[in-house]
């Protein structure tokens, strides 16, 4: 009998008194895409940790095609043909394109790096991934994250690997590039690599694994055939319980306008954008990856620079527009970078929380460590934060409740008009089902909620109006309940009116 490509056996991972690892075991054979999922802090991305030789674990075995498999670090790992893809991309935004996916594998013959065979090998592979226009001497930081996320792909095929993770592989993909990675996932099952799959889009899990694995609080609770599974049955594994509504509604009365954008134009996008939101309403913005949401959002809240245009805060309008005088004026901004802009990694998951609102903590100009704690608790409390506690580094969290940190810091400062940039990435389905709620309780209390997402299903599951945006020009905003979702993604894709 043939031995499954990657077996996990027993394995345990503890840090100090909490079990992060309890007996787990994962097989997958070559040429199979095994489905990983479970809750932020379920222990998937500890158990890939293992496999990577990022994380030694404290009892279990590894084998590689029937052979003991234990690496001392990653780049044993590498060299042993495990690849891993992180939803939070490893890259050196001033490196080229070449230069990081050749970093730390450079080809060189007597010390001088063989950039034409690099060059060569690099063309290859993008055009396996059917993007030939990606240029290998581009800077990084120039290229969009859809196409970042192209290049960590790029770097792990370049390692010939028998056992590719992906880990939210499509969270920064538009619609046409994740039918691309696809068609790649496709090609390399049939090469015989074994891929690792974590995504909380279960819907695309169905789609593109043949088994799953599901892990809750440390330890396996199911494996089988995907084609067994419905979606239903995997959230309840997950979660332990039934999930009785995955797009909860709160009743909520839309007011007079609050944000009002008249033919605002960026650098580059958006262009002669015309938008009004409303108190107590939730506005969705559609569209696709490199359409100009984004840009829209960070014009607005004074992050990009404004050709032209106006945007009115309540009454208020003019004056010179920074990040500063927005969340004066009500206005917050979650970012859809976490990582790089919505968090300092390395303070405290209360500091994150209350750093830019301190002074109901300070008395006399002195901060109360006990009332930023205080605070803090409250909101971990309310959005159901993993974590060990208020000091814990935002760096140690998992991804899902990093962003309930990053969206915790917004409702402490009490702004009255949300933008929130892809609110629910790399957030599990009952985390997203508690971020729905919450949006919805906050509009009715009067917020502005204006959101960017490329998850048709929240948007028409949780919204009052949809607007779509195409190549940096925005549509009509109708109510949701115009649009189905192949009308958004069709819409999305050429630019057209939605069809009366």
């Amino acid at each position: 009998m043939i031995p499954p490509r990657l077996e996990m056996r027993n394995v345990w991972k503890r840090f100090g008194a909490t079990t992060a690892l309890a007996d787990v075991s994962l097989a997958v054979q070559a040429g199979e895409v095994h489905a990983l999922v479970g809750e932020n802090g379920a222990g998937k991305s500890t158990l890939m940790k293992v496999l990577s030789g990022a994380v030694r674990p404290d009892a279990g075995q590894m084998r590689l095609d029937g052979r003991p498999f234990a690496p001392s670090d990653p780049l044993a790992a590498r060299a042993a043909g495990v690849a891993m893809i992180y939803q939070e991309l490893n890259l050196a935004p001033h490196l080229t394109v070449e230069e990081n996916i050749t970093l730390g594998a450079e080809r060189h013959t007597a010390g001088v790096i063989r950039r034409a065979a690099h060059r060569q090998r690099i063309a290859d592979i993008f055009a396996r991934l059917q993007r030939p226009d990606l240029r290998p001497d581009t800077p990084v930081r120039r290229l969009s994250a859809a196409e970042r996320q192209l290049v960590e792909i790029a770097r792990a095929l370049l390692a010939d690997a028998r056992v590719l993770v992906m880990d939210e592989p499509t969270s920064s993909l538009g619609l046409a590039d994740i039918e691309q990675l696809f068609a790649v996932i496709g090609r390399l099952r049939a090469a015989g690599v074994a891929i690792v799959y974590i995504s909380h889009f279960l819907e695309e899990v169905q789609r593109v694994a043949q088994r799953y694995t599901v892990l809750r609080d440390g330890r396996n609770v199911e494996t089988g055939a995907m084609a067994d599974a419905t979606l239903s049955r995997l959230v309840e594994r997950m979660i332990g319980r039934r999930l009785d509504e995955m797009f909860p509604r709160v009743a909520h009365q839309i007011g007079p306008p609050v944000l009002e954008v008249r033919a605002l134009a960026g650098r580059r996008l958006p262009i002669a954008v015309d938008l009004t939101l409303h108190r107590g309403e939730i506005l969705g913005l559609a569209g696709l990856v490199g359409a100009g949401r984004t840009e829209l959002l960070r014009c607005i809240y004074g992050l990009e620079p404004v050709r032209d245009g106006t945007v009115r805060v309540a009454t208020l309008s003019g004056g010179r527009v920074t990040p500063g005088a927005r969340l004066r004026q009500g206005v917050g901004l979650l970012s859809e970078d976490r990582q790089a802009e919505g968090l300092a990694l390395s303070r405290s998951i209360a500091d994150n929380i209350t750093l830019s609102r301190l002074s109901p903590l300070a008395r006399w100009g002195w901060i109360n460590p006990r009332a930023v704690r205080r605070a803090a608790a409250e909101w971990i409390q309310r959005l159901d934060i993993r974590t060990r506690g208020t000091e814990q580094r935002v760096r140690d969290l998992s991804g899902g409740n990093q962003q309930k940190t990053a969206l915790a810091r917004l409702l402490h400062h009490g702004v009255d008009v949300l933008l929130l940039d892809e609110p629910t990435r790399g957030i599990d389905v009952a985390s997203k089902a508690q971020i729905y709620q919450l949006v919805g309780e906050l509009a009715a209390r009067g917020k502005a909620i204006l959101m960017v997402s490329s998850y048709v299903p929240e948007l028409l599951g949780i919204c009052d109006r949809i607007a779509v945006m195409h190549r940096g020009r925005l549509g009509p905003a109708c109510p949701a309940e115009a649009w189905t979702e192949h009308a958004l993604i069709s819409v999305a894709a050429s630019g057209k009116e939605l069809p009366a």
